[in-house]
């Protein structure tokens, strides 16, 4: 995706509304730094994963989109998914159970890395970046819940995401390992100098995330 430099680097919405019929259910004019984490908060059904789909392409026919979506300066307004260089986490890992770890991780990576070998010291290094040097002939069932935390995040990293989105992504672990997690999942962000927007009814993920919080219902505006 080329960068416009015309706008700043990072994640931007410009006037951003999405409604469904005659309710508006999303108001965003606001940026999200590189290394930034948004955090927008709600409870289940207020539009929070309708904000990810109009980021990733996937907003279905039903809502109305007005204003602008920016990443790196690009308008994301009629690119295919696939060409929007976004990566989505969820709560569910969605690790396939047929392949082995580094399978796994391997699936992410784009076409353009070629050999064998290439393919596997990225995987490795992937691996090793989150604390699982070895796990690449693991297979997945045998993972704790943070370690397929751990794989799922380097799968989606490897594929060269140039924004992460987090779906409720640390729902479904409990205390401990929520913390463990979502620092290393912010951490690796920041190091990765990408713009974060998180999606959480949870409260300690906004202050863990320690960045700028959009309630739904309510018009975020920050330059």
């Amino acid at each position: 995706m080329p960068e416009n430099t015309a706008f700043p680097p990072g994640l931007r919405f410009e006037g951003v509304t999405i409604s469904l019929d005659d309710t508006r259910l999303i108001a965003l004019d606001c940026n999200v730094d590189p290394g930034e984490v948004l955090t927008v908060m709600g409870p289940s059904g207020s539009g929070k994963s309708t904000l990810l789909a109009a980021i990733t392409g996937t907003l279905p026919p039903a809502f109305r989109l007005t204003g602008r979506i920016r990443l790196d300066g690009q308008d994301l307004a009629g690119l295919p998914t696939e060409a929007r260089q976004v990566g989505i986490l969820f709560q569910d890992e969605y690790l396939f159970p047929h392949l082995s770890v580094g399978a796994n991780l391997a699936f992410g990576l784009k076409p353009a890395l070629k050999g064998r070998a290439a393919r596997r010291d990225r995987v490795e290094a992937a691996l090793d970046e989150v604390g699982l040097s070895g796990f690449a002939d693991r297979d997945p069932a045998t993972l704790s819940g943070g370690q397929r935390a751990r794989v799922a995040l380097q799968r989606t990293l490897l594929s060269e995401p140039r924004a992460l989105l987090l779906d409720e992504a640390f729902s479904r672990l409990d205390t401990g390992l929520r913390q463990q997690t979502r620092a290393l999942v912010f951490e690796v962000a920041r190091r990765r100098a990408l713009p974060v927007l998180q999606v959480t009814h949870d409260h300690s993920d906004a202050e863990a995330a320690g960045g700028p919080v959009h309630c739904m219902g309510q018009l975020a505006t920050r330059n």
